[in-house]
C-alpha cells in the first residue's frame, strides 16, 4: 500500500530533479526532453494545417505592415539572444480571423489574425505582440509544457497499473490530476506568458519599437477581452497583472530603445 502510493511522489521528484538541467534564456531553470528536430517538425505540421483550413488575408497593405514588423522584430531578437540557434528563414503569415491573436510555432513560422490589427493600433503594439510570441519559441516553452504534460501522464499511468481498479487508487489518481493541473500546468503556463512578456519587451525595444507601447497595447486587450477568469484558474495572467510587470520592467526596455535604431513600418 506504502509503495503504491509513493512511487508516484518519486516520480514526481525526479520530474522536479531534471527540471534543474536547463534554463531559458532568462535562466529559469527548466525540463525540455523533446528533441528540437522533432518540435520543428510539429510546428511545420501544425503550421500547414492551418494554411490548409484558414484563409489567408489578401490585404496588401497588412500583409507589408506585418512582415515588416516581423522582420524588425526578428532582427531584435537576433541582437538580443546572440547565443540561441534561429530558423534559418520565418514564414510569416496574416490570417483572416476576427481574434485579436497571434502565435509563433518551433522552426520559424508566425501567425498573425487579422483582427489583431484592429487592437493593435500603432506599429510598436503589433511588434509587442510578435516580439512576445517569438519569446516563446526562443525559451522552448511549447517543448517544456509538452514534457510535462507526458510526465504527468506516465505518472497517472502508473498509479493506475498499480491500483489495479481499487477504489482508492482511482481516487488518488483523480487528486493527482486536480493538482497537475491546478499545481504544474496552469502555474507553468502563466510563468511562460510572464516570461515571454519580459523576453519580448526587450525584443521589441532591441528592435526599435518604444517599449511604452506594449503597455498600451494590453489596455486595448483588456478594454477589448471581456471578463477574464480567476487568474489561479487561467493559463494566462490577468491583464492587470500582466501591465504591471510590464511597467516594472520599463526602466530597462526604455534604456535599451534609446540606443536603437527607430524600426519604421508606418
Amino acid at each position: 500500500m506504502y509503495r503504491r502510493l509513493l512511487l508516484p511522489f518519486f516520480l514526481l521528484g525526479l520530474l522536479a530533479f531534471l527540471a534543474g538541467c536547463g534554463e531559458t534564456p532568462t535562466g529559469r531553470s527548466q525540463v525540455a526532453l523533446v528533441p528540437n528536430p522533432l518540435m520543428d517538425d510539429m510546428g511545420q505540421d501544425a503550421f500547414n494545417q492551418l494554411r490548409e483550413r484558414q484563409p489567408v488575408s489578401g490585404n496588401a497593405q497588412a500583409n507589408r505592415l506585418v512582415q515588416c514588423v516581423a522582420e524588425h522584430v526578428i532582427a531584435g531578437a537576433e541582437a538580443s539572444y546572440l547565443g540561441l540557434d534561429f530558423p534559418k528563414r520565418w514564414d510569416v503569415v496574416v490570417f483572416e480571423d476576427p481574434s485579436p491573436n497571434a502565435f509563433a510555432l518551433p522552426g520559424g513560422h508566425i501567425g498573425v489574425h487579422s483582427g489583431l490589427l484592429q487592437v493593435a493600433e500603432t506599429p510598436a503594439q503589433l511588434a509587442a505582440v510578435v516580439g512576445h510570441e517569438v519569446a516563446h519559441v526562443l525559451a522552448d516553452h511549447g517543448n517544456e509544457r509538452l514534457t510535462q504534460q507526458l510526465g504527468i501522464k506516465a505518472v497517472l499511468l502508473v498509479v493506475g497499473l498499480l491500483g489495479e481498479g481499487d477504489f482508492g487508487s482511482q481516487q488518488l489518481m483523480q487528486a493527482l490530476g486536480i493538482g497537475a493541473q491546478l499545481g504544474i500546468r496552469l502555474p507553468f503556463s502563466r510563468a511562460h506568458e510572464e516570461e515571454a512578456d519580459l523576453m519580448g519587451l526587450e525584443i521589441m525595444a532591441r528592435a526599435g519599437f518604444d517599449p511604452q507601447q506594449s503597455v498600451a497595447l494590453w489596455q486595448n486587450m483588456a478594454a477589448n477581452g471581456g471578463d477574464q477568469p480567476p487568474e489561479f484558474l487561467s493559463t494566462h495572467p490577468a491583464h492587470e497583472t500582466r501591465i504591471r510587470g510590464l511597467e516594472q520592467a520599463l526602466e530597462d526596455a526604455t534604456a535599451i530603445y534609446r540606443s536603437a535604431t527607430p524600426a519604421d513600418c508606418s
